[in-house]
C-alpha cells in the first residue's frame, strides 16, 4: 500500500470501529440498565429497545449506499455520523424505555457502513483492496471482543448514559476525522466489489448457495441478540454482580478468538472450509442446546459461553470468506449487500423475539428459539455445496482502452487456474477468481498489461 491508501484504510477502519464500539459496549450491559427505566414492563419491551436500531439499519443501508454514488461518499457519512451521535445523546438522555428505543432506532438510521466501504474502494487500488477491507474487518472484530469485557467496566464506573454520552462525543470526533484525516477520492466511481447493484440483486436473492449464508448470519446475529437479552439477568441470578461480568467475558472470548485462528487456517489452506464451517455451526447448535436445557450452575454458563464464542468466531470468520467464494465475480459487493442487510434485520427479530420469548416462557424459551434457528441452520450448512479452492483478485484496465470486454473475459477465463473472469468496462476493472493452490498470475498480467 502507498501511503495514502493506508492512511485511508487506517483511518476508515478507525471510524468504523467507533461506530461499532458505541454499538458493542452496551450489549452485555443493556438489559439490566434498560430494566430500570419507567415503562419496561417486560423483557419484550427492553428486547425491542436494545434490537430498534437494527430495523432502521437494516432498511436504510443500502439505500444510502447507493445515494453515496449520487452525492458523494463523504457527504453520507458526515449525514450518518451526525444521525448516529444524535441517537447516541437520546438514548443516554432517554427517562423512560420509549426515548431508550427511539434513540437506538436513530442510532441504526446513520448507517454508514456502505458509504465507508464505497469510499474505502475510491481510496485503494484494485490489487490492495482485499488488504483494506480486512483491516474493516479486523477493527470489527477486535472492537466487539474488546466491549465485551470494557462495557461492564464502563458501566460500573459512568453508567451505560455516560456510556452512549461518549458514544456520541467519539461519533463527533470521528466526523472531524473524516474531514481532516481521510483523502477525498481523485475519481469515485461504481464498485462492483464493494457495493450493491440493483440489476444483480435479482440473480443474488435467487442464488440458493447465497440463500443458505444469507440465512446463517440472520440466525446468527438472532440468537446473539436472543442471548444478551437474558444472560446478564442468568449471570445476577448466579451470584455474579453486574460490576464483575467482564470475568466471564474475558477468559471465553480469548479462548474463542485462539482456537478460531487454527481452524480458519485450516479450512482455506487444507480447502476444507465447508467441514470446518459446519462444524462450528454444529458446536453453536450444541452451545445454544445445552443453554436452553443446563443452565443450573454458574461453570455451565461458562462452559457454554466457551463452545458459543469459539464457533461464533469461526463463524464470523467464515461466512464472508464463503460469500465472496461463492458469489458471482462481478456481484460480491451485491452479495456483501444483501448478507449484511440479513444480519441487521436478525439483531432486530432476535433482540424483539427472545425478550418476548424470555417474559413468556423463560430462559428455556429464548434460548430454545436461539436453538431451533441453529438447527435449521445446521440442515442448510450439511446440504449446502462446498466452496471451491478460489480467491478473488482484481486488476485495473486502461482508462483508454476500447476494446471487447467479452472477449477479454474470455481470454482471462482461458488462462491456466483461472475460474471465472469479468470484465466490467464502465469501471475498468476485471474481476477474476482464481485458484487459490495454482494459477498463471503472470499470464493473466500480460494479458491486462495489453490492454493499458
Amino acid at each position: 500500500m502507498n501511503p495514502l491508501e493506508l492512511r485511508a484504510s487506517l483511518g476508515l477502519a478507525g471510524v468504523y470501529a467507533l461506530r461499532m464500539l458505541g454499538m458493542f459496549l452496551i450489549l452485555p450491559v443493556f438489559a439490566l440498565y434498560a430494566q430500570t427505566l419507567p415503562g419496561a414492563h417486560s423483557h419484550t419491551a427492553i428486547g425491542i429497545a436494545l434490537g430498534a436500531y437494527g430495523l432502521t439499519q437494516a432498511f436504510l443501508q443500502l439505500p444510502l449506499g447507493m445515494l453515496s454514488d449520487r452525492i458523494g461518499r463523504k457527504k453520507v457519512i458526515y449525514g450518518g455520523l451526525l444521525v448516529f451521535a444524535a441517537g447516541s445523546f437520546i438514548a443516554a438522555w432517554a427517562p423512560n424505555i420509549t426515548w431508550l428505543t427511539v434513540g437506538r432506532v436513530v442510532q441504526g438510521a446513520g448507517a454508514i457502513s456502505a458509504a465507508v466501504t464505497a469510499l474505502l474502494a475510491d481510496l485503494t487500488r484494485e490489487e490492495n483492496r482485499t488488504k483494506a477491507m480486512a483491516m474493516i474487518g479486523m477493527s470489527i472484530g477486535t472492537t466487539f471482543a474488546a466491549s465485551l469485557v470494557l462495557g461492564p467496566l464502563m458501566a460500573h464506573y459512568m453508567g451505560v448514559d455516560g456510556i452512549f454520552t461518549l458514544t456520541g462525543v467519539l461519533t463527533l470526533a470521528a466526523l472531524v476525522g473524516v474531514k481532516y484525516l481521510i483523502p477525498d477520492p481523485a475519481v469515485s466511481r461504481f464498485h462492483s466489489d464493494a457495493e450493491t447493484n440493483t440489476q444483480r440483486l435479482p440473480a443474488v436473492l435467487k442464488h440458493p448457495q447465497l440463500l443458505r449464508l444469507n440465512f446463517g448470519i440472520f440466525a446468527l446475529h438472532a440468537a446473539q441478540m436472543s442471548m444478551f437479552v437474558v444472560l446478564p439477568f442468568t449471570l445476577i441470578k448466579h451470584g455474579l454482580d453486574k460490576a464483575h461480568h467482564w470475568q466471564v467475558y474475558l477468559p471465553v472470548v480469548i479462548v474463542g478468538f485462539l482456537l478460531m485462528v487454527p481452524a480458519i487456517v485450516y479450512g482455506e489452506k487444507k480447502s476444507k472450509l465447508k467441514t470446518v464451517f459446519v462444524g462450528a455451526v454444529t458446536l453453536m447448535t450444541a452451545a445454544q442446546l445445552g443453554m436452553a436445557l443446563a443452565l443450573d450452575s454458574f461453570w455451565m454458563i461458562v462452559l457454554w459461553l466457551t463452545l458459543y464464542f469459539i464457533a461464533f468466531n469461526i463463524l464470523e470468520a467464515s461466512l464472508p470468506s464463503l460469500i465472496s467464494k461463492i458469489a458471482p465475480a462481478d456481484s460480491k459487493g451485491t452479495a456483501m449487500g444483501v448478507y449484511n442487510t440479513a444480519q441487521s434485520f436478525g439483531l432486530f427479530i432476535g433482540a424483539a423475539a427472545g425478550g418476548w420469548l424470555y417474559s413468556h416462557y423463560g430462559t428455556g424459551g429464548a434460548f430454545g428459539f436461539a436453538a431451533a434457528l441453529m438447527l435449521a441452520w445446521l440442515t442448510l450448512a450439511i446440504t449446502m455445496q462446498p466452496p471451491q479452492a478460489v480467491k478473488s483478485v482484481m486488476f485495473h484496465i486502461g482508462e483508454n482502452w476500447q476494446g471487447n470486454a467479452a472477449q477479454l473475459s474470455q481470454r482471462l477465463a482461458a488462462q491456466h487456474g483461472v475460474k471465472e473472469a469479468v470484465v466490467v468496462i464502465g469501471e475498468r476493472v476485471a474481476y477474476l477468481k482464481v485458484s487459490q493452490q495454482d494459477w498463471d498470475e503472470a499470464a493473466v498480467q500480460q494479458l491486462i498489461l495489453e490492454t493499458n
